[in-house]
């Protein structure tokens, strides 16, 4: 399956900002199932300077620097992609005990448990207390296979909490979220790693877009796609399984993956400072189309 992205940030101020530096992490990665076939963004007014490097995490940043007087700024990334949806087959199959693989994880002994290691760690977003941590029991009970028991938390995850876009934001700590069952795709992606991540298994947070299918007989609307956020599981053997528990899914072809991290703070879409502006209005807008 092949995809256009266009995802245009835009941002009006009340006061004329003098200067703004940036981080954008825009330009979608490149994986096992996903290849990046083009990738550009592009910002407005234009930059003096303009660059990309590779983070910790293989994510491509784009640097930007704007030293004169603006009161709008607009960034557009524009992409296009294939994906190879994952392979499904095996993985209900797959019988690992889920305490091996936190043992394997804990006591690594070649590189890739190494790596996964570092997304076992609780980050400040993705702090557990006991009841989170009881809750995350209940699924993954003794002997269960991880699959099977990550499977369940999702699915106990999606029906137990209501998406509710007006409840949480960025700042809101996933101990409200889990008091509240409440919050959005962000907040699912983070609880879901505190669960994970309490009981000594490797998770990470998965930034990008999912497709939007209209009602039958009705259009797509201009903007209407999103961006969203995921989790993926490591499994020995297997690598990393993608879960949406906002969805209750797997994702196959109509995620499209930007960024991964170890929370949304690693891979913020686009942050960095300004000097003046006074208020901000923000706006985004994101369209994924289907490619021949």
């Amino acid at each position: 399956m092949k995809y256009t992205i266009r995802h245009v940030t835009t941002y009006k101020y009340s006061d004329k900002v003098s200067l703004t530096q940036n981080h954008a992490r825009l330009i979608p990665l490149n994986t096992f199932n996903q290849k990046r076939i083009s990738a550009s963004v592009t910002i407005v007014p234009e930059p003096d300077y303009q660059a990309k490097f590779k983070d910790y995490f293989d994510n491509t940043v784009t640097v930007f620097e704007i030293p004169t007087l603006h009161e709008e700024m607009q960034v557009i990334a524009t992409s296009e992609v294939e994906i190879q949806g994952a392979p499904l087959q095996g993985l209900f199959a797959h019988n690992t005990q889920w305490e091996s693989v936190r043992d394997q994880i804990r006591y690594p002994v070649d590189q890739s448990m190494l790596a996964a290691q570092f997304f076992s760690i609780p980050t400040r977003l993705t702090q557990a207390n006991k009841a989170i941590l009881d809750y995350t029991l209940m699924s993954f009970t003794p002997g269960r296979s991880i699959v099977e028991s990550c499977d369940d938390l999702m699915n106990r995850i999606f029906n137990d909490f209501t998406f509710d876009p007006s409840f949480s934001t960025i700042n809101t700590p996933v101990s409200h979220v889990f008091e509240h069952k409440r919050g959005v795709c962000q907040d699912y992606a983070h609880l879901t790693l505190t669960c994970l991540r309490s009981i000594g298994l490797a998770a990470r947070y998965v930034s990008g877009y999912i497709e939007t299918i209209p009602p039958p007989g009705q259009e797509k609307l201009t903007g209407a796609d999103a961006t969203h956020a995921w989790v993926a599981l490591f499994v020995p053997g297997s690598g990393w399984i993608d879960y949406d528990p906002t969805n209750n899914l797997k994702p196959y072809d109509q995620h499209v993956t930007l960024a991964v991290g170890r929370d949304f703070a690693d891979i913020t879409p686009l942050k960095g400072i300004m000097f003046g502006g006074g208020n901000q209005v923000l706006d985004v807008s994101v369209d994924m189309n289907r490619g021949q």
